[in-house]
């Protein structure tokens, strides 16, 4: 049976993160400190409106295995041209579920249903989409297609 382009990464990553003795504090850091989400996401916002690209608003932790496997698929040979084109990423640090939740508020992203949790937003901060259900919380059983997919469904026109 062939293996899918993209499935080798993320489930390296996920492997080596379970199976090792290193603790979730020792996987490289994607998302910042939670008091800086504010701060990012208007930088975001002025950067996507000036160059017409959509924001991504990835909800989430450093403790997420799930969020390291997105964040791997975020990056392979498929979707990172797609990204670069179209959108800009920002990672909100949701802590233990107690921090930056009036962000995840704002875009009705209900992060207590599960991390990574997603909105899309255009230029001028208006939502254009949220993950209302949970539906990447377990991105460990998706494949880079999947977020091939969620990628091109939201590219949206250029202006």
């Amino acid at each position: 049976m062939p293996v899918k382009q993209g499935f080798w990464l993320p489930l390296i990553t996920l492997l080596a993160f379970a199976a090792s003795s290193v603790s979730p504090a020792a996987m490289p850091d994607i998302y910042p400190e939670p008091r800086q989400a504010k701060a990012d996401l208007a930088a975001a916002l002025r950067s996507a409106a000036a160059t017409h690209r959509r924001v991504i608003v990835d909800f989430g932790g450093n403790w997420c295995p799930d969020c390291h496997v997105l964040d791997a698929y975020f990056h392979d040979a498929v979707n990172q041209p797609i990204l670069d084109a179209h959108f800009l990423i920002i990672h909100v640090n949701v802590g233990l579920f107690d921090q930056n939740i009036e962000i995840a508020d704002r875009y009705r992203v209900p992060v207590k249903k599960g991390v990574p949790a997603l909105a899309v937003l255009d230029g001028r901060g208006k939502r254009l989409y949220s993950q209302e259900g949970g539906e990447f919380k377990s991105m460990r059983h998706l494949q880079s297609g999947d977020v091939t997919q969620f990628l091109q469904q939201w590219t949206g026109p250029r202006s």
